[in-house]
C-alpha cells in the first residue's frame, strides 16, 4: 500500500454528472479541494469525510453558498485491492464532500448509479466480513426440525426452506 489512495479516473466526473440539478452546495469543491488518505489500521469504518470546520460553520457556508474549505476523505486500507468496493465507498464519500450529508434514499440512489456496490462474489472484503460475522455466531450449522437434515451455515440470515425436504425451515 505505497502512498495514499487515489481517485480513479472519471469517478469525480460521474459523481458531478449524477448530481446535476440536485442540491449539492459543495459540488465545485470536488474538482480539487479534496485530499485522500488511508484510515488508521483497525478502524471499523470503510470511509469517512472530514471537513475542517465544525458543523455550525459547515451549515453556514452551505446556506451562504461559500466553499466548504479543505476536505479529507479517509478510506479503510482493507479496500486496497478491492476495486469495486473501493469505488463504491469513495463515491459515497464524494457525495458527502459535495454537500449531501444525509444518508437517505437520494444518496443511495446516486451512489448506486455512479458506482454500484459489488456482489458478494466480487468483493474479497465483503466475503471476509461475512466470514467474520459467521464465525462469531453460536450456530455453526442449520438443522431442519422436520426431517433432521443438517447443513453448514453459509449465511447470516435463517434460510426459508430445508434443502432436503423443502419444508419451511423451523429452528430446533
Amino acid at each position: 500500500m505505497p502512498g495514499g489512495p487515489e481517485i480513479p479516473d472519471g469517478l469525480i466526473e460521474r459523481v458531478i454528472l449524477a448530481l446535476d440539478g440536485r442540491d449539492a452546495p459543495f459540488i465545485k469543491s470536488l474538482d480539487g479541494g479534496i485530499s485522500l488518505e488511508w484510515l488508521e489500521s483497525g478502524d471499523s469504518r470503510l470511509g469517512i469525510t472530514r471537513f475542517e470546520c465544525d458543523h455550525n460553520e459547515l451549515y453556514r457556508r452551505r446556506r451562504l453558498g461559500l466553499p466548504p474549505g479543505p476536505i479529507t476523505i479517509g478510506i479503510n486500507s482493507i479496500l486496497d485491492g478491492d476495486e469495486k468496493l473501493f469505488k463504491h465507498t469513495l463515491a459515497h464519500e464524494l457525495l458527502h464532500a459535495a454537500g449531501l450529508l444525509e444518508h437517505d434514499g437520494n444518496h443511495a440512489e446516486i451512489v448506486k448509479a455512479v458506482a454500484p456496490s459489488p456482489k458478494l462474489s466480487e468483493s474479497p472484503v465483503l466475503r471476509g466480513m461475512r466470514e467474520e460475522v459467521l464465525s462469531s455466531l453460536p450456530e455453526r450449522q442449520w438443522i431442519c426440525g422436520n426431517c433432521g437434515h443438517s447443513w453448514e451455515r453459509m449465511r447470516v440470515t435463517r434460510p426459508d426452506r430445508c434443502p432436503k425436504c423443502a419444508r419451511s425451515f423451523t429452528a430446533p
